[in-house]
Order: structure tokens, then sequence, then C-alpha cells
């Protein structure tokens, strides 16, 4: 301020408002140029003095000046992968709605052009939900209205992400499910953000979600081996328990077993890229096929191992050697129904612990070291019979499993 004017520098529709050719033309112009997505500002002059918070009287626009938004060139590759995971993105701008809308119809966001000025938005949360629903371009926004914004999606059960990176955007950010910020952005935004992306690039974040889908997808994966194998050795335990028999097979086959059946194959498996999207109720899922599947393979070891003591005396090598193999079917099989669908990575895998299977008691080296021994014709068709009971079983558990689970979710 000099000793006579002001001088006011800022938007044009909050400082060119009075009703006079000269400022219906700089409005005019400014929309015009804010329709090609320039960002545009207004320097206006007074000869009144600033009183408090108000602008001065007769402001007069001396000229506009327009900045050029860049959209980068990932920006609407990146935009298009979220829409096709089937995310709804939303752009919420400090910025003229014109200038938001031309910039997002370049970047690629759906009904770009049918923007709305914030300032008109209603202040009742349900009122704004409903307007959030049916619009994605918003202009004008103030840092009260963004976190607003945020918290009516997650009123109607939206997951909310957000990125941002000035100070306008920390609010929002914070109450966001999942804050991102910008590494070149303000401190108070990386402070209040969940996840700070360094390189300051919108495109990382597909590589982000492939990540993250890969570790949910595929932890739920594994556990089923683990969780499988969890309830029949808690069956087992308790009946062999009760009925005072001695265990059907050693710590060292056990270990055997375990580790074609879950071990090697689970760690494998947890390495290769999964894009299935989070489902919630992984428990859930996860208990409606171990607990059968569990139950029924160790049902099954129960009833091999009895009809064994009922056909005759067998030497103990003997027994366990076929429960080892009723194991292995079993857990094989269960590898089976949860590497599908099959592609060749985890067909790989699969027939690699079929091969250790085999391996283990067909070279002489392993099977002695293990404590198996070769079977006869008739103990070899016990553990086939028992085995091709179990895979039976599993397949069918697998098969209901996932009619039922098709019917929740349709």
């Amino acid at each position: 301020m000099d000793a006579q004017r002001t001088w006011v520098f800022g938007a044009p529709e909050m400082v060119v408002t009075e009703n006079s050719p000269a400022h219906k033309a700089a409005l005019a112009q400014a929309s015009e140029l804010a329709e090609r997505g320039l960002r545009t500002l207004v320097l206006a002059v007074s000869s009144a003095r600033i009183s408090g918070e108000d602008l001065p009287t007769g402001l007069e626009p001396v000229l506009l000046v327009t900045l050029r938004e860049k959209v980068r060139r990932d920006a609407p590759e990146t935009i298009a992968y979220f829409l096709e995971q089937g995310l709804t993105l939303k752009v919420i701008s400090g910025d003229n709605p014109r200038t938001v809308a031309a910039v997002a119809e370049l970047a690629g966001i759906p009904n770009a052009a049918d923007v709305i000025d914030a300032r008109t938005l209603p202040d009742d949360m349900d009122a704004l939900a409903q307007v959030l629903e049916t619009h994605s371009v918003f202009g004008r926004v103030s840092p009260e209205q963004k976190k607003h914004m945020v918290l009516a999606l997650q009123s109607r059960g939206h997951v909310v992400a957000m990125t941002g990176d000035g100070v306008n955007d920390a609010l929002a950010l914070k109450k966001a499910d999942l804050g991102i910020a910008m590494g070149n952005g303000s401190a108070a935004t990386k402070a209040v953000s969940r996840l700070v992306l360094l390189d300051s690039k919108f495109s990382s974040l597909p590589g982000v979600v492939g990540e993250g889908r890969r570790v949910i997808a595929n932890v739920e994966r594994v556990s089923r081996l683990f969780l499988t194998k969890t309830a029949w050795a808690m069956l087992l335990a308790i009946v062999f328990g009760v009925m005072l028999w001695p265990f059907p097979f050693l710590p060292r086959q056990l270990s055997a077993v375990d580790g074609y059946t879950i071990g090697i194959a689970s760690f494998f498996l947890a390495l290769l890229p999964n894009p299935r999207r989070y489902i919630a109720g992984f428990l859930k899922r996860s208990l409606m096929f171990c607990i059968p599947a569990g139950v029924l393979t160790g049902l099954l070891v129960t009833g091999a191992d009895a009809y064994m003591r009922e056909i005759g005396d067998f030497d103990p090598a003997q027994t366990q050697t076929v429960i080892a193999v009723v194991l292995s079917l079993s857990g094989l099989w269960v590898l089976v129904a949860l590497s599908r669908p099959l592609n060749r990575a985890r067909a790989l895998i699969v027939l690699a612990m079929y091969a250790m299977f085999i391996g283990m008691f067909a070279i002489p080296l392993t099977r002695d070291f293990f404590g198996f021994v070769v079977l006869p014709a008739n103990l070899l068709a016990v553990a086939a019979v028992f085995g091709g009971l179990a895979m039976l079983s599993i397949e069918g558990v697998d098969r209901v499993v996932a009619r039922v689970l098709r019917r929740s979710q349709g």
C-alpha cells in the first residue's frame, strides 16, 4: 500500500464484485481464460484504504495474470488405472471451478465438465454426501469444506484416500482413511499423512496398490495352508490323546511333510504378484475352508490308523509311512485348491512340491533319514484309498465354499 492507493491481488470473482462495466468485462475475460485451463488472478487498485478484513471499496481491475496448469504426462494413465480398478475419483480444489474442470478433463476425470462451485454446497452432511455421490469435480473448495467432504463420503460407507501437498489439505488428509502427501508438499501435510510419496509422483500409487494387494491376497492364500494343518493337528492330538494310541508319525516326519505341503510352497506363493482386490471377511472365508478341510483330513488319518490296527499288526514305520502319504496327498491337494486359478508360476510350484513328495519316499537317503519304509502293495493301496478320499473331501469343501461365497457376494 502506498500513500494514496491500495493494491489487491487475488481471484477475480473475489476481488472485482461490483456491477460496473469494467468489473463485468474483467470477470468475462477471466472466465474465458479459466475455461481454457488457465489459473487466472486479477490485480486491482483502489484509492480507499483497507479497513479490517474487508476489501477496500472502489477497486478497479488493472490487469489479469494467468498461470498455465501442466498436467503430468503420467497422470491420465494413472487415473485410467484407478478407474479400471473400480475406484471413484473426486477432484477438490480451491481454484476457479472452470479452471479445475478444464484441467480435470485433460487428466481424464469422467464428467469433469459437470463441475460444482463449492460455495454453493449445502452445510448439511447428508445433503453434501448426496452431491458428492453424483459429482466428481469441485472448485473453490475451502479447507474446512475439504474436511467435511471426506467425512460426508465416509458417512456413506466409502473408504476415502486423499492426496494433497498444501497446508489447505491438512485437515482433510488427517480425517481420510488414507492420507497421501507429496514429498515436496508442506511439512504440515506430511506430518498428518499416513503415506508420503518421496518422489512426489502420483504415478507411484498403482505400484503401492499392487504391492498392498500382493501382500494381503497372498497372506490370505498361504494362511489357509497353515490353518488347515492346525485344524487336523488339533483333532489328532485330541483323538490320539483320549484313545491313548501311539501318535501316528514322528516329529521329523511331520517336519518333512510340512516342508513340501506348507513351508516351501508358502514361501514362493507369498512372493508371487496377486492383483486381487481386497475383500472384507478374510477370517470368515479362511475358516469356512480350513476347519472342514482340516477336520476331514484328521478323521481320515484317524480312520487309516484305526483300519491298520484292525487288519493286522504292522510295524510302526509302516504305519507312519502310510499316515505320511495320506497327509501328503491331503496337504498337496489343499495347495492345489488354493493355487487356483493356476498360471505358469503357481503350476510350477505345485509340480515341484509333488516332485519333492515323490522323492521323499523314493530316494533311499531321504526315506531312511526320515524313518519311512517301502510299502507293500496292500499298504500302498490303503494309503492311496485314504489319501484319495482326503483329496475328494478337500475338493468338495473347496467347491461348496466357493459356491457359498459367490452367492453371498452376488
